[in-house]
């Protein structure tokens, strides 16, 4: 590739994510000249539609558009189209970026499609669901020199930021104890998650969870190494089974633990957008330390004159700045900020860089993208596999009604019951 490359971007999947986060980036990115044409493509055209249509996409981002795969002037809005990704995937030049953001269960095949094709990925997160997928993703990634960065976004939080350099300096102490908590807005249950989101699929600590768990290595350097999580079971109003809510607690190598609760039951009148923060006691020989992130109230206080027309709009608010926004910044449209925005802006402006330093040398790509895996700023299947771990010892301890699963390492990682 060319000091001009500007890759084209396609994204698998019209949902939540893909319009409040993903697309305004993807939009910014393309304006500042940074990416090429960008697809979209999703199971049906309806959320391909309500995109287009988003005002704020239209006001932020004039003359910016994206190529739909359905295209919603062709086909019914709610006419499904499963394979179509593959479609489109097949017929990108190799080495662009494909963007994945569909359900926990659908991330495996999707990613393996795009590594096939030789694409680059940048996937929502977590990146696959068990341990031995991510090693596939990691081996077909090496072998074809091509970049999987897993958006972890809050590892782009200034906050998580500060605390990884103290704490890896020394001046935080050991971990010894933690408490985390995401619980996300009650609506959530009307929404898309309750066609996937199922018991059978996923659960709220494998969805949401996982960002803590994530943040945790990432601040200290530990592994964890044994998983218990209890679930609730309730009933999504479409009548299916979904572990609602779930309260895990996480061991590390050095003895530290760690509480996440998770949930989907916030009060839509609750004026932030959910419940959530963390903590982490530590100590030193002389005396305890602490990191608290209090990462629901910001310190921003609005009150409207009413209520807006999403759901969970309050009147009263407390908007949290750090995460996403669109901000006027006098130049004729919306500037995206916050950790959100420089999370998939960092995997694709690493993306780039590894494509001008190595270009079409396999073994430069190689040599660049193990620099990319030894630094540990985005997270990537070979340096954050452990994630996929906790993930595959909370699905068999909450299996197990909550019973112990340890996470053993060494030449063939894996996970069991205690």
């Amino acid at each position: 590739m060319t000091s001009e490359y500007k890759p084209l971007v396609t994204v698998v999947g019209g949902g939540m994510i893909t319009q409040i986060q993903l697309l305004p980036t993807l939009y910014h990115l393309h304006r500042t000249g940074r990416i090429g044409q960008i697809n979209c493509c999703a199971l049906d055209a309806g959320p391909l539609k309500a995109m287009m249509d988003d005002p704020s996409l239209v006001s932020g981002f004039p003359g910016q558009s994206f190529v739909a795969y359905p295209d919603p002037a062709k086909v019914g809005l709610k006419e499904r189209f499963p394979d179509l990704f593959k479609e489109v995937i097949a017929k990108m030049p190799k080495r662009q970026i494909v963007v994945v953001a569909v359900p926990d269960q659908l991330h495996f095949d999707v990613v393996m499609h795009a590594l096939r094709h030789d694409q680059h990925v940048l996937t929502v997160k977590p990146l696959v669901l068990t341990y031995e997928q991510a090693i596939q993703v990691e081996k077909l990634a090496h072998e074809r020199g091509l970049a999987v960065g897993v958006e972890y976004h809050k590892r782009f939080d200034y906050r998580s930021i500060m605390a990884r350099r103290e704490y890896r300096a020394g001046h935080l102490g050991r971990f010894r104890a933690g408490q985390a908590n995401l619980v996300e807005k009650y609506y959530y249950r009307f929404s898309n998650f309750q066609n996937w989101c199922t018991c059978e699929n996923s659960d709220m600590f494998t969805y949401i969870g996982c960002h803590y768990v994530d943040l945790v290595h990432f601040i200290t350097g530990l592994l964890p190494t044994s998983v218990s999580l209890y679930g609730v079971v309730e009933k999504y109003p479409n009548g299916k089974d979904g572990y609602l809510w779930t309260d895990g607690r996480v061991i590390w190598e050095n003895g530290a633990f760690l509480s996440v609760l998770n949930g989907m039951g916030y009060p839509d009148a609750g004026p932030g957008g959910n419940s959530q923060g963390l903590a982490m006691f530590c100590e030193n020989d002389k005396n305890g330390t602490m990191i608290r992130h209090s990462d629901q109230y910001r310190g921003v206080q609005h009150s409207y004159s009413a209520a807006g027309g999403d759901p969970g709009d309050t009147q009263y608010a407390e908007p949290n700045p750090d995460y996403f926004r669109l901000l006027d910044m006098g130049n004729g449209g919306l500037t995206p900020s916050g950790y959100g925005h420089r999370s998939v802006e960092y995997i694709v402006e690493t993306i780039l860089r590894l494509e001008k330093q190595a270009g079409d040398s396999l073994a430069a790509r190689q040599s660049v993208l193990k620099e990319i895996d030894t630094a540990g700023m985005m997270a990537t299947p070979a340096n954050s596999s452990y994630n996929e771990l906790v993930i595959q010892a909370g699905r068999l301890s909450l299996a197990n009604h909550g019973h112990e699963a340890v996470i053993e390492y060494g030449a063939n990682p894996g996970v069991r019951l205690r």
